[in-house]
Formats: structure tokens, C-alpha cells, sequence
């Protein structure tokens, strides 16, 4: 998830598409979010890991 907001990222910045940029943003905030839980301890979605 992290993967894919930077390229949505790097997509919206050089298109010049802001939606994509707000998308790429979003996505790789829940996916820092997610790894950050996952490394902790706590288990996210049924799961002990997060990869």
C-alpha cells in the first residue's frame, strides 16, 4: 500500500493531477499506519503481521 501511494504520488506530481496526489497521499499514510501497528505488536486485521 505504501508502494502504491508513492507511484500514485509521483503519478499525480508530473501529470499535474491533484486527485491523484490527495489518493497517493491518503494511501501511504494508512500503509505507514498499518506497518507501524504491525511492528508493534498489534494485531491489524486479524493478522500479527502486517506486510
Amino acid at each position: 500500500m505504501i508502494v502504491l501511494g508513492v507511484i500514485l504520488l509521483a503519478i499525480g506530481l508530473v501529470a499535474g493531477v491533484s486527485f491523484l496526489w490527495t489518493v497517493g497521499i491518503v494511501l501511504a499514510l494508512i500503509g505507514v499506519t498499518l506497518l507501524i501497528m504491525g511492528s508493534l505488536g498489534h494485531e491489524v486485521a486479524g493478522r500479527r503481521h502486517y506486510w
